[in-house]
This record gives structure tokens, C-alpha cells and sequence, in this order.
């Protein structure tokens, strides 16, 4: 599979300096350049130069990058998106700040993707010669490690993981199903590597984000990021918890402008011979919440 992992995600927010307190101070994430009402940001074990990107000016989604893995990967997958029908255009070196030439592919959900495979490396914080396993300066609030995946919604769900699947070799790790006799497709949850899901999205508006999530090391971690997150008055969606779906944990919670983010550790591994796993509308909330087995409304309805 030639596409590695989510790059970056890049958001509107209303407050720039307000939204840059949030993923500074409370999640830990690093500024790493800011030019005419934009911040880019990476986590402390993240090597590339930025994965979450903000722009002042409203909410919600402008668009996604995707990590491939070169080149000729690229020029593949330009052929496939040609074939599917899908609307793009050559993306050039400074386009975006530090990322090389790509590809930015309108979906079928009228989301933006944009795909590359060079990125200005600027090393983790703590580096490549015998290393410590976290920053020996220490860590601000949670310490986000890394991005993880995101999720979006879509008018179409079986049109947009066919694209997933046939132009960019993502593979369903599990599905959520409804209508009669479980036929209809209502969410996907896609990996293009070895874990639960890289991409995910569930049935609704298109061009919309539900969250974008970030790793961490594990369940006493997350209740630790709760403690945080109380401390500096983060609104929380729900959780701590844990997923039927993935068999993740979770904290579900907003940044200043309104965009879900979420912490997620645990889950399992996937790769090319993973079987999908389905789950039926009627045991939705089990898999979305399963450790108290009901949901609220907004979960499903919110989105930016």
C-alpha cells in the first residue's frame, strides 16, 4: 500500500490565538511556523514539519494530506483518480508550506485530499542517537504524540469507500450497516496500514468533519489527559471510554473554535489479510460507546 498515514490536518478557527493556547498548552503540540493568520503545528514525536495546520477565519475542515510513500506512487494513483472519475489537479513544491509536489483530489464528498510524498524533515524531540522515550525537557499538558486518523461525512458512503479502496488500496477494517436486511452502508472505518483505521466516515452532509484523533500510550494516559482537560476548561463530547468499534479508548472533546478533536490509544492491528468487521444499527451505540452502551444525540449530529 503506497499511502503511509495521515500528514496533516488543516482546520478554520474563529480565534487564532485562542485555538493555538488549546493545541499548545493543553494538547502539547509545538508551533513550528506561523505566516498571515496561519500556524502550523506538529507533535513531539512526530518527525515530518507540521501535522495540524490552523487558519483564522470561521470553522471546519479545509482539507487533508495523506503521506505516500514516493513518486511513482503518485503518478499510480494520478491514473487511478483519472479513471474513477474524480476531480484533481498537480499540486506543486510551495503550494503548501515545506511540502513537496502532490496531487489534490476533490472526493466524492466534496472533501479535499491532498497526497505527497516529500515533506521537510525536522526530527522528533528526541532525536535519532540514543534516544529517552519522551522529551527529557519535559512535556506541556497531555503531550500529544502523533496524529492519528480523522473522520468525515459523507453523502455516500458506498462511493466513497469504493474510492478509498479502488484509487488509494485503503481496505475496510469494519463497517457499520442498516436498512433492510443490513444492507445499507452507513459508516467505514479504512486503514492503509496496520492499524484499526486511517480515514473513517459515516453517513451524513457532505464536506463535513466529525473529529480528527491523536494516539496516546494507553488507558491511564487518557485519564490523565481528562485531569488536563478539566484543569484548563475543555468542553468534553463524552468519555473516558471505551470503542465496541476498533476496540479503542477515547476521550471525545472541542477545541475553542468548535472542531471535535479526540485522544485514542489501544485498538489492534490490521494488514492485508484482515478480515472486515460489521456491526448492525441496532447495536450502534454498544459500538461506538461500549462501556455505557447509549450515545448522545450530538455525537452524531455535530459536526463543523
Amino acid at each position: 500500500m503506497s499511502v503511509m498515514r495521515l500528514g496533516y490536518v488543516h482546520i478554520n478557527v474563529t480565534d487564532l490565538a485562542e485555538s493555538k493556547k488549546h493545541y499548545i498548552e493543553t494538547l502539547g503540540m509545538d508551533a513550528v511556523h506561523e505566516e498571515d493568520g496561519t500556524v502550523y503545528l506538529k507533535s513531539w514525536d512526530e518527525a515530518d514539519h507540521h501535522s495540524v495546520v490552523l487558519t483564522e477565519g470561521g470553522v471546519g475542515l479545509v482539507k487533508l494530506g495523506y503521506k505516500v510513500s514516493d513518486e511513482a506512487s503518485l503518478a499510480d494513483i494520478e491514473q487511478r483518480v483519472r479513471a474513477f472519475g474524480a476531480s484533481y489537479e498537480r499540486m506543486s513544491k510551495g503550494d503548501n508550506q515545506s511540502v513537496g509536489d502532490g496531487l489534490r483530489i476533490t472526493l466524492p464528498s466534496e472533501h479535499i485530499l491532498e497526497l505527497y510524498s516529500d515533506i521537510e524533515y525536522v526530527g522528533t524531540a528526541t532525536g535519532l542517537w540514543n534516544p529517552d522515550p519522551w522529551p527529557r525537557d519535559g512535556i506541556r499538558g497531555i503531550g500529544v504524540p502523533r496524529l492519528d486518523h480523522t473522520l468525515i461525512t459523507t453523502e455516500d458512503p458506498v462511493l466513497l469507500e469504493r474510492f478509498f479502496s479502488e484509487v488509494l488500496d485503503f481496505r475496510a477494517a469494519e463497517r457499520l450497516v442498516g436498512g433492510e436486511d443490513n444492507t445499507e452502508l452507513v459508516a467505514s472505518w479504512m486503514f492503509c496500514g496496520d492499524q484499526p483505521h486511517d480515514i473513517a466516515f459515516v453517513q451524513g452532509e457532505n464536506g463535513k468533519l466529525h473529529h480528527f484523533a491523536y494516539h496516546i500510550a494507553d488507558w491511564s494516559a487518557l485519564l490523565h489527559a481528562g485531569d488536563i482537560f478539566s484543569m484548563h476548561d475543555v468542553p468534553i463530547d463524552f468519555g473516558p471510554a471505551r470503542h465496541g468499534i476498533t476496540r479503542g479508548e477515547t476521550i471525545y472533546f472541542f477545541d475553542p473554535a468548535g472542531n471535535r478533536n479526540e485522544i485514542f490509544s489501544g485498538g489492534y492491528r490490521t494488514g492485508k489479510d484482515f478480515r472486515t468487521i460489521t456491526w448492525t444499527m441496532d447495536q450502534a451505540a454498544r459500538g461506538i460507546n461500549f462501556t455505557h452502551r447509549e450515545l448522545d444525540q450530538d455525537f452524531l449530529t455535530v459536526v463543523t
